[in-house]
């Protein structure tokens, strides 16, 4: 099943912001995780996992803290998605 960028983006959202116990909509794309959504390492590491899971992409913690916004968490998706294969 292929997803447009976009559809992968509201994905992404979804399960973020369920992550970090806010409804989608409150999670902007470049809204900082840390200062903008009091989000703390734990909520990182669980949201690299729930990645993992749903994508069967493995992103490395020692990427953690560049993964600050949705928009990151998207670009850092797509890049490894793309060493698959």
């Amino acid at each position: 099943m292929t997803h447009t960028a976009d559809q992968q983006l509201e994905e992404l959202r979804d399960l973020v912001s369920e992550v970090l116990e806010l409804e989608p909509e409150e999670l902007s794309d470049t809204g900082d995780f840390i200062d903008d959504y009091e989000a703390d390492s734990l909520r990182a590491i669980e949201i690299l996992a729930r990645i993992d899971k749903r994508y069967k992409v493995e992103i490395p913690q020692a990427e953690l803290p560049e993964l600050r916004n949705l928009r990151a968490v998207n670009d850092a998706l797509v890049r490894h998605s793309n060493r698959i294969g």
